[in-house]
């Protein structure tokens, strides 16, 4: 079978749709897994290692090695926590009647691709590998107790996530707390083998990333409250309404840089290179402006994401504020380092 790297390239970037079983069996394992997983937005899982990775670098914490292992297993977790999703969803009759899920990216196991068999086949091969990642991570910090604490948190959310915890309008909160603060001061921990004195300043330092992952969920849900609604899935959005879900989502994409504000000229743990971010800001005025009005019943002619819209305006801001966040912490970890002086810590 041919290695199809184009395909791990679209897989990483975006959410493929396949119609065709032939198609699709004629794929590698990886593309597989790419596409299964939902890799265009597991991507963000990588990116909040990257934060943490680059923090620990300022700080002289940074070991590659481990660093890869962490971040390997974390986005190994974040597609096990996906196929659990789709198969407990596909299971309790979510999945049907052309719902939300099946519309935006390939189902296999709607799309009769594979059988339940082989998708809780995936799952444990993926769990396995993800658990594994997991244990050297132990054995790096000499089986420090509050690593131990996160993996059993972190492995308590991706089985428990999808029911009840999305069921119970907790997912969105979920969301934010591990693709920002949790995640980042978690893998940055790892690195330093332990506790430190200032890793709360670290896992503020990851919420503006998280805050802009879950602006995406956020949308998704509110993409599908409809759907949810008819389907006893109460998400946030289902349980206060689209009207003040668009709003608590425009206060989240404002929090992102108020966040950022603060941690330049307040705690000065930022130097200003990191206003760099700011350069997101049309596509954040693009996804403010479609929050700011309900959403349409049809979609426009120009309009390629559809049935998502708020997410999708959410995925646009957040990958580019992820890409300039990226360099902004290069750029500020270059000064920490040469140039202690520039912009001195509060």
């Amino acid at each position: 079978m041919k290695i199809n790297f184009a395909m791990w390239k679209t897989a990483l970037s975006t959410l493929v749709k396949m119609d065709s079983k032939q198609e699709w069996d004629q794929l590698d394992i990886i593309s597989k897994w790419l596409i299964a997983t939902r890799s265009g937005v597991t991507i963000v899982t990588i990116y909040a290692c990257m934060i943490a990775g680059i923090l620990a670098y300022r700080d002289l914490n940074f070991a590659f090695f481990p660093w890869l292992i962490v971040t390997l297993g974390l986005f190994v977790a974040h597609g096990t926590n996906n196929l659990l999703n789709d198969y407990t969803d596909f299971s309790r009759g979510i999945d049907a009647d052309n719902y939300f899920r099946t519309q935006y990216g390939a189902h296999p196991l709607v799309q009769n691709f594979w059988t339940k068999k082989q998708q809780l086949t995936w799952f444990a091969t993926s769990g396995v590998i993800a658990s594994l990642c997991g244990v050297y991570a132990l054995f790096y910090t000499n089986f420090s107790p509050i690593i131990i604490g996160l993996i059993v948190f972190g492995a308590v959310v991706l089985l428990f996530y999808t029911w009840p915890l999305k069921y119970m309008a907790l997912g969105e909160l979920a969301i934010f707390l591990i693709w920002g603060p949790i995640m980042v001061s978690a893998v940055y921990l790892v690195l330093a083998r332990g506790w430190i004195d200032n890793i709360w300043q670290i896992a503020l330092a990851g919420v503006p990333f998280g805050l802009s992952v879950v602006s995406i969920n956020l949308g998704k849900h509110i993409d599908k409250s409809d759907d949810d609604r008819k389907k006893h899935v109460s998400t946030l959005p289902v349980l206060i309404g689209e009207k003040a879900a668009r709003y608590l989502n425009m206060l989240v994409l404002l929090l992102i840089y108020i966040v950022i504000i603060y941690l330049v000229f307040i705690t000065r743990y930022f130097s200003p290179v990191i206003l760099i971010v700011f350069l997101a800001g049309k596509r954040w005025l693009y996804a403010f402006g479609a929050l700011s009005k309900p959403r349409p019943t049809e979609p426009p002619k120009e309009w390629q994401g559809w049935p998502t819209w708020f997410s999708g305006f959410s995925f646009y801001h957040n990958r580019l504020f992820g890409d300039l966040f990226l360099i902004g912490l290069l750029l500020d970890t270059f000064l920490r380092i040469f140039l202690p002086n520039f912009w001195p810590l509060a």
